[in-house]
């Protein structure tokens, strides 16, 4: 029982090779640091791989006697689909030393050369299991870090959202009537949410409505029902979302978007705690805390005469105001970073990262959309994307100087930039056959590489 506890405690290294002598040296000489599984072709690797999950994969390039037969490729592109922090190396000859660098284009972790130095290739296993605890321990912490920055939901940091937080802490476990100023997709029901989840009701109904996104003849009913006859269809007695919401919280978004005749219904209700159905006469008790959201400018609204003061100072017990994305500073990052991480997985994807144009581009942005803005912008990249990185491209935002149009030298290097990730991309990050194609000499385009920040490993 104690061998079987320790056997499945050992790192497990899956040693790939058409080769019945290599993988029964490779076996003997690890078999007493690691747990060794062995496969002698695509299939019966990429089966082990999606089954066992080994730590370290010692995978031939070549995995028939054919030269320049490519199968090990195969597996290597199949492993870091099932799971990229598997480190694989490979195994070759030196006349296929370019081969090689391909496969660590490809997301290879490392290569030896036959003959085996069985000492170096135990040394490269090891080096390779050590960095992959280190990542997954990096992961575990940035994501007890996120864990950290979020508020039900809510990601931030900056010290608008963090007073933000402590609004929501303090108004969450009274029954006080609270007001959310902010731009359109700035997160107005996600913080109205936390505070129901924070709040004495939090087991109840939570009940959301948008007041601008109903007609004005159909609003009425939709908040406080209606009686059965009260109009033409109305073949049965119906409750309004008050009454839903009952023992609950009542999310009243776009509130500004009020007829005055409902803005006077409203704050009947918050004066009298009641309500009466369309085409009823009886009054309705009922428990409800209202949470008002809206984006206009509620005190020019009451200037012009729009929006009754009466209920503004009822509905502004505590308000809360939520920044635009535009000034939360690193918040836009940490945000785009989390989004890039729920659509990876969403879509089955392993975008490691932002270039740093890319990351520029999200900073330099002004996000008239705010967050919900941002959500889709990352995940149009996710889908887009055909590298490891999200490049500008992927994100297609419009991002102009501030200054106005760009010049002539700076319009010339974009497209320049352009042309050069588009013939890497077609060529999968071959150099010579890049530079042929945009009738540079390698070394010219290598100088552009440099030039431009361009990582060409991101094109195999």
């Amino acid at each position: 029982m104690k061998q079987n506890t320790q056997e499945k405690e050992r790192k497990k290294v899956l040693i790939v090779d058409d080769d019945q002598g290599i993988r029964d040296q490779l076996m003997w000489a690890l078999k007493d640091q690691y747990q060794v599984l062995l496969a002698e072709d695509v299939a019966s690797a990429v089966e082990i791989v999606d089954e066992q999950k080994p730590q370290v994969v010692a995978l031939d390039i070549s995995l028939s006697p054919f030269e320049q037969n490519e199968e090990g490729f195969e597996v290597l592109r199949k492993t870091m689909e099932i799971d990229p922090r598997i480190k694989v190396i490979m195994i070759t000859g030196n006349e296929m030393k370019d081969l090689a660098l391909r496969a660590i284009n490809m997301g290879a972790y490392d290569y030896f050369n036959k003959p085996i130095d069985l000492s170096e290739m135990k040394i490269i296993i090891g080096r390779a299991i050590t960095i992959q605890r280190l990542e997954r321990e990096n992961e575990q912490l940035m994501e007890k870090l996120e864990a950290e920055r979020r508020f039900h939901d809510i990601i931030g940091s900056c010290p608008q959202m963090m007073k933000v937080f402590d609004l929501v802490d303090r108004v969450a476990t009274t029954n006080a009537t609270v007001l959310i100023f902010g731009e359109s997709g700035t997160g107005k029901e996600l913080v109205a949410k936390a505070i129901h989840r924070q709040s004495m009701r939090q087991g109840r109904s939570f009940v959301p409505i948008n007041c601008g996104a109903i007609p004005e003849n159909l609003l009425e009913s939709e908040l406080f029902g209606y009686e059965k006859g009260a109009f033409t269809g109305a073949v049965e007695r119906k409750k309004g979302r008050f009454e839903l919401a009952d023992g609950g919280t009542i999310f009243l978004d776009e509130i500004g978007e009020l007829s005055p005749a409902l803005q006077v219904k409203i704050l009947r209700f918050l004066q009298e705690r009641e309500i009466e159905r369309v085409g009823g006469r009886e009054s309705i008790e009922l428990d409800v805390r209202i949470i008002a959201a809206t984006n206009k400018n509620l005190q020019q609204e009451m200037e012009k005469g729009e929006f009754r003061e009466d209920l503004y100072y009822r509905l502004s017990v505590v308000s809360i105001a939520l920044p635009p994305l535009r000034d939360r500073g690193d918040d836009i990052v940490l945000l785009a970073n989390s989004f890039l991480q729920h659509f990876n997985k969403e879509y089955g994807k392993n975008i490691q990262s932002f270039s740093s144009e890319a990351l520029l581009q999200l900073q330099n942005y002004g996000w008239p959309g705010n967050v919900r803005e941002l959500e889709n912008r990352v995940k149009r990249a996710v889908i887009m994307s055909r590298v490891k990185r999200v490049l500008p491209e992927d994100l297609d935002l419009q991002v102009t100087k501030k200054g106005g149009r760009f010049t002539l030298r700076e319009a010339r290097d974009r497209l320049e930039k352009k042309m050069i990730t588009e013939a890497l991309l077609r060529n999968r990050a071959n150099i010579s056959r890049s530079a042929r194609e945009l009738g540079v000499s390698r070394a010219t385009l290598y100088d552009l590489l440099s030039k431009y920040d361009i990582s060409k490993e991101e094109y195999a």
